[in-house]
């Protein structure tokens, strides 16, 4: 019998779930900051080869991480407190990992040395080995080597005891004094080198892993360094020296031992190579420099440098006076920074090893060469002509082709900004000129016009600092050696090496749909991608935010796997078998890991970091598309209040830098930092808006004005914020951008600025404290797009900077700087606070002693989110304002005084 209901009944119907709502709603918390503890990430995570095994670690904000080892299908088998440096065996037999001591047992006291565990999968029983320093499987999963901590950690020699267990037979054997290990490729034979007291029995060891037999190969009162074996592991080479008295260097020698095999009843090849009159005057092989292989084993790659003398007590310079001269190739500030890098660093070397030919690749006008360890080719960059030249940005070099087996350099280009490397078989270099890419072939000699081939721009048009404009990079090579693979803005394409052919991957999907495809590679071996299977693509909607993967065949169009309206994170493969790992994410799903299989298909979700989170309000995102008054077509994204209601304006926070759009569906993390988390204002009943910012030259802050406000407006104009309750907030560069909007405008209630560039001025004539480079080119060709220098426009400069226009500020505002920061000078803050200050403007200065550009410390990263959202919650919510923004505390108190003090209970 059919049933009809009475209008009455569908709006009390209605109302019940309306009221269920609500209710469930109210049931619910919103996030605060003694919240946060509880939160986890996800670290330590791997996939065993087989596919069936999976191990990962939740590490809260507050308290010891837990690693988990399970079952994929199944149930968690083992969990331990900190443990780290996880790794499973080929075989899928065991799992290895490093433990620390819980955070309690640190604060009592307990030595905080790693322990490690080997867990048996098979058995679920676990070996455990203290004072552990690091750990290998063999390749043939037979052996594992368990390195100890020394036992005096103050000593001379760097040896300490070795275990080598046999993992089949449960046998082991205990070595001393071991500095370095390693096990060959096939996992057959084991070398290690000995470094002991009094360099006694120091030398290279190698053990037949098929027999137990231990040779030493070469022994001596040395110190031996830089171990390493060829590809195939039939051949092994060292370092070995000594420093004589009143050289700084240590003189070392090259050995290599050839022919080695699993079952050998004799050692029937081995060499040495020491500096001889080829060698240059005054020069040592250096244990510093890496030692490399070719691949063929023809050659041996290694670091020389120049030998130096002890500077006597005597001879030293009482005075404490550093020089700083115009002439300088690095500044001053840059040599004390780079002054523990610089007594390491070395110029590259090749041994020939059939007729032992030595050639210095690197010198001091070419100290950057790169080579292929698959052909006899390398490339040099020579910038002598470039590096004393102020005027122009520092990446300019004349490149060279290099033939490592004669010494011989032949120049490729000059003036070259944009250098894009080699072809995996050594046997091309790319680079690009305005966009256009062109390939050198070292055996020809030719360079080609790659991009000309196929009738389309390469050039990345968006690429908005004042420089030469790039090309969108290389995406690989083709397997065979024949393609040249490129990325386009959107499209894919395979430029032909060897004739004018020229194909679009991607069959122009990318720019019909306006997808970004990129090349995705499962194997962490490969370097190149056999254009004769399917490849694997990732996919990014630049307009709909949606992510995911697609296969494409070469002269078909992609088919899609998984594309969704999510974050689809970057898939991890299990060796041996067809099944991926990968995270998924939006602004309400916290990054938890999925298992699928290669067509993605019926993916199962495996972790569950915070179910906590289904206790407290959450918003969600939306996407705002508005226009700016340049006529730029731009994105927002915007969160909105876990309670919103259609209608309803509510207060605003915006955080911004550059771009910010594409941060649309990532994870608001509650976690202990110097920024505001979208999650809890969303939760406290805020709007967050991050829109997209785009420079036009010199004028980085104007063009954040225009892209803040032309965002604010379409959120105004959409009927979400109230034009009266808006908040700024940026850190850093997003702190200048802030700090130059708080002068033009006074649109928002409230503006909080950290570490903020206020005076461009001061800020170009001082030195990046991180890096001790100066600040110029940063302002003037990077990312202050300025374009020019103070002197060739002063008046640019004064007009971009907001401490030039302190006088027209309406707003109160917050700012926040670390006196030790190394990228942004404290004094930039304490410039616009002073000024600020004087012309009688409501600024409030957190000045954090001895933290660096983004608070580091756990208490002060606590103080300040409390602060900020304070400050908010009093401008854009109306809430009482705590003691600190009334009156000010003074020093003397400033240890009594906390951020929840307000005036009615201090």
């Amino acid at each position: 019998m059919q049933k009809f209901f009475k209008p009455h009944f569908y709006t009390l119907l209605y109302g019940l779930l309306l009221f269920s709502q609500v209710a469930l709603s109210q049931e619910k918390k919103a996030l605060s900051l003694d919240d946060y503890g509880q939160w986890n990430s996800i670290r330590n995570t791997s996939i065993s080869p087989n596919g069936l095994w999976m191990t990962y670690s939740y590490v809260p904000n507050d308290g010891d991480s837990r690693l988990h080892i399970r079952k994929i299908d199944g149930d968690t088998v083992r969990s331990a407190i900190n443990g780290k440096q996880v790794n499973f065996s080929m075989d899928n037999q065991w799992v290895a990992y490093l433990t620390d001591v819980p955070e309690k047992s640190k604060k009592a006291g307990q030595p905080s040395t790693s322990t490690l565990e080997l867990f048996n999968l098979a058995s679920n029983t676990v070996l455990t080995v203290e004072n552990t320093s690091g750990y290998s499987f063999s390749e043939a999963s037979n052996y594992i080597a368990i390195q100890k901590n020394p036992g005096d950690r103050k000593a001379e020699h760097k040896g300490s005891d070795l275990i080598l267990k046999n993992l089949k037979s449960d046998k082991a054997l205990n070595i001393g004094n071991v500095s370095s290990y390693a096990f060959n490729e096939k996992g057959t034979l084991f070398a290690y080198l000995v470094d002991a007291d009094g360099d006694n029995g120091n030398g290279l060891y190698i053990i037949d892993l098929s027999n137990n037999r231990s040779w030493p190969l070469h022994t001596g009162a040395f110190t031996y360094s830089q171990m390493t074996w060829n590809e195939e592991g039939n051949q092994l080479a060292v370092l070995y020296g000594s420093t004589e008295k009143g050289n700084v260097e240590q003189n070392n020698s090259l050995y290599w031992a050839s022919n080695l095999a699993s079952g050998m009843s004799a050692l029937n090849s081995e060499n040495t190579y020491s500096p001889d009159s080829s060698f240059p005057n005054n020069m040592v092989i250096s244990e510093y420099g890496r030692l490399a292989w070719n691949e063929n084993s023809t050659q041996l790659y290694f670091g020389v440098k120049e030998q130096t003398k002890e500077l006597k007590k005597d001879d030293e310079l009482k005075a404490n006076v550093d020089v700083w001269h115009w002439k300088d190739e690095r500044v001053q500030s840059v040599q004390m920074v780079q002054s523990g890098r610089d007594r390491r660093s070395t110029y590259t070397a090749v041994l020939n090893l059939g007729n032992k030919k030595f050639i210095q690749l690197e010198n001091e006008d070419m100290p950057n060469v790169s080579y292929s360890d698959k052909s006899q080719w390398a490339v040099g960059q020579n910038n002598t002509k470039y590096r004393n030249d102020v005027n122009i940005p520092g990446n300019y070099a004349d490149i060279y082709s290099v033939n490592t087996r004669t010494g011989e350099k032949k120049l490729i280009t000059e003036r070259l900004y944009w250098k894009l490397g080699m072809s995996p078989n050594g046997e091309w270099t790319v680079f690009s000129r305005e966009g256009e890419v062109f390939a050198y072939n070292f055996g020809t000699g030719k360079t080609t016009n790659m991009t000309a081939k196929a009738g389309v721009s390469f050039q990345n048009v968006d690429y908005d600092t004042p420089v030469e404009k790039p090309s969108y990079g290389v995406a690989g090579w083709s397997k065979d050696g024949k393609w040249l693979l490129l990325n386009n803005r959107y499209d894919l394409w395979a430029i032909s090496l060897n004739s004018n052919e020229a194909k679009n991957i991607t069959q122009g999907m990318g720019d019909q749909e306006e997808i970004q495809f990129r090349l995705a590679q499962l194997d962490p071996e490969a370097d190149d991608y056999d254009l004769s299977k399917p490849l694997l693509l990732s996919a990014y909607g630049e307009w709909t935010k949606k992510s995911g993967y697609y296969t494409v065949e070469m002269g078909k169009k992609p088919n899609v796997l998984r594309y969704e309206d999510n974050m689809i994170g970057r898939p991890t493969k299990a060796k041996d078998a067809n099944k991926l790992i990968y995270t998924e994410q939006t602004f309400v799903d916290f990054p938890d890991y999925w298992i699928a299989d290669l067509t993605f298909k019926n993916p199962k979700k495996i972790t569950d970091a915070n179910p906590q989170q289904a206790n407290y309000k959450w918003g969600k995102r939306i996407l705002v598309d508005y226009t700016d008054q340049r006529g730029n077509k731009l994105q927002a994204t915007l969160a909105l209040p876990a309670d919103y209601e259609p209608g309803k304006k509510y207060p605003m926070v915006m955080y911004f830098y550059e771009k910010m759009s594409q941060r649309h569906h990532q994870y608001s993390m509650p976690t202990y930092d110097d920024r505001p988390h979208m999650s809890t204002y969303a939760s406290n009943g805020y709007l967050v808006l991050m829109p997209d910012i785009v420079f036009d030259e010199g004028k980085p802050g104007s063009s954040a004005l225009d892209d803040v406000t032309s965002a604010a407006k379409e959120v105004i104009k959409l009927g979400y914020a109230d034009p009266e309750r808006i908040g700024l907030q940026g850190h850093s560069w997003g702190g200048y951008e802030t700090s130059f909007i708080v002068t033009q405008t006074d649109m928002f209630a409230a503006v909080v600025t950290g570490a903020p560039l206020t005076n461009l001025i001061s800020m170009y004539n001082i030195a990046y404290k991180q890096s001790g480079s100066l600040n110029g080119p940063i302002l003037e060709w990077s990312q202050g797009r300025m374009g020019v220098s103070p002197w060739e426009n002063m008046q640019l400069y004064q007009d971009q900077s907001p401490l030039f226009h302190a006088q027209n500020i309406k707003t109160p505002f917050l700012l926040l700087h670390g006196t030790a920061d190394g990228a942004v000078d404290w004094n930039q803050g304490l410039e616009f606070y002073s000024a600020a200050r004087r012309l009688d403007k409501e600024v409030i200065m957190l000045s954090y002693p001895d933290e660096p550009h983004h608070l580091a410390k756990e208490d002060n990263q606590k103080d300040f989110q409390i602060r900020m959202k304070q400050y908010f919650d009093h401008y854009l919510k109306g809430a009482e304002a705590p003691l600190w923004m009334k009156e000010g505390i003074p020093n003397a108190d400033k240890k009594r005084v906390g951020p929840e003090v307000m005036e009615g209970n201090k």
